[in-house]
């Protein structure tokens, strides 16, 4: 990956031919006509934005990336509410942002066409059809445990273990292309297998971070950037933003100590989650189980049956938080926590985004930015790579019927390229006759 610029032609291609991964899509250029660069998108209201991004809620299967292709096609192509090389730069600024790509990318569009309101509406709409569903499931799991439940979660468990795996290869061919990355993935890899802790993880993501600024600096070229974005956010306010981000992540560990309270506890877990997700997708996976199994909140188990199921359903991964809250073993639970789990989770991406959009352009100009970037998304592949083996692998396959279920899971999704969503719910069925 020589450049971060994206090249805006890449989204005219179907979701499902798109790379594995969000970072993959970053070794292009933009070209930018006279007629892109001097276009500005036509403000319209919140009710339409809500409309839009509640049909791609209920209809975006596939993952982030798919989300990225399912959004230029109903946003460039078809309503035009943004330029092709406009979006190109959406998609570009939020690679560079903690969490999750696709949901960011639709705050931006919902924003620059209603503002504030708009940017609401839109994440509203996109996220709450999957929650709502893994809510449902979530006291489904609760009232079906005991007895016949067992073999259907066991079945989504190895499923998972393909998901994940499948991940892994996809994230480690293009995030990890060299022997300096994969350098950094693997010792990512052994310090979080050595400090199995979110805070391990901050230093894997800092010592990575830090070694791209000095290792990985020669392997950069510069990048030119494209046109102008819009947006009705000043840099003063985009100021005021990126401090409201910074304060709360520092703030509220101490809070949560200070107060003693199961609700500032639970909102600074899954902030604390939301603004250390690296790569979106799938990373957000040991970020969260370090707050919440490790930590007792959920059980393994339950972790990654709701992990499975958010495989099956549409909209953004991150909605998997809901199901999380919910779950808790004491309260907050129930629709309160996932209320709580779902709005702490996605904070720290709202305030990134209307922080950083004003200054996007200085940002991605910037070489020592790329150059830590690279180290962070190699750092990215060996948090997933530890996650897969401890809990994914170890809680997934407990057997030969399960290590059979996961293998065919994974041979589903990597050579026959069936979606996520059609091949977990599947092994949850196998997963209920045979295991």
């Amino acid at each position: 990956m020589d450049s971060l610029s994206v090249d805006h032609r890449i989204f005219a291609i179907a979701p499902s031919q798109l790379p594995a991964n969000k970072s993959a899509m970053t070794h292009l250029e933009p070209k930018v006509t006279m007629q892109e660069s001097r276009q500005t998108p036509t403000p319209g209201t919140a009710g339409e934005v809500f409309l839009a991004f509640l049909l791609l809620g209920l209809t975006s299967f596939g993952g982030p990336v798919a989300h990225i292709g399912y959004f230029r096609e109903a946003f460039v192509v078809r309503r035009r509410w943004i330029s092709e090389a406009s979006y190109a730069d959406l998609v570009a600024l939020c690679q560079f942002l903690p969490g999750p790509a696709s949901s960011q990318v639709g705050m931006a569009i919902g924003l620059q066409r209603a503002g504030y309101v708009g940017l609401l509406a839109a994440w509203a709409a996109f996220t709450l059809p999957s929650a709502v569903i893994l809510v449902v499931f979530a006291w489904g799991v609760t009232v079906l445990d005991p007895g016949w439940g067992q073999g259907w979660i066991a079945g989504l468990k190895a499923g998972v273990v393909a998901i994940v795996a499948h991940a892994v290869m996809g994230m480690a061919t293009s995030l990890t292309p060299d022997r300096e990355r994969a350098t950094l993935a693997i010792l990512a890899m052994v310090i979080v297998m050595l400090m199995p802790t979110a805070g391990g993880q901050v230093v894997a993501i800092l010592v990575c971070g830090l070694a791209g600024l000095a290792w990985l600096k020669p392997l950069i070229s510069r990048s030119v950037p494209g046109d102008v974005q819009t947006t009705p956010v000043s840099k003063r306010m985009g100021a005021v933003f990126l401090a409201c981000f910074g304060v709360l992540l520092a703030l509220l560990p101490f809070l949560a100590i200070t107060t003693q309270s199961p609700v500032v506890a639970m909102i600074d877990g899954f902030y604390r989650a939301g603004s250390l997700v690296f790569g979106g997708g799938h990373v957000v996976l040991p970020l969260l189980q370090a707050e919440v199994v490790a930590q007792g909140h959920v059980s393994e188990h339950a972790f990654l049956a709701g992990y499975g199921m958010a495989q099956a359903v549409p909209g953004p991964l991150f909605s998997f938080a809901a199901y999380l809250g919910s779950q808790y073993s004491a309260p907050p639970n129930g629709v309160q926590g996932a209320t709580i789990a779902l709005i702490a989770i996605y904070l720290p991406s709202m305030l990134l985004v209307v922080g950083a959009l004003p200054f996007w352009e200085h940002l991605r100009a910037s070489p020592a930015t790329r150059n830590a970037m690279l180290g962070i998304n190699a750092a990215v592949v060996g948090l997933l790579a530890a996650a897969l083996y401890d809990p994914v692998f170890k809680t997934g396959v407990t057997s030969p019927q399960s290590m059979a279920i996961a293998a065919a899971a994974f041979l589903a999704i990597s050579a026959w390229k069936l979606p996520a969503w059609l091949v977990v719910p599947a092994t949850a069925v196998v997963g209920h006759i045979v295991l």
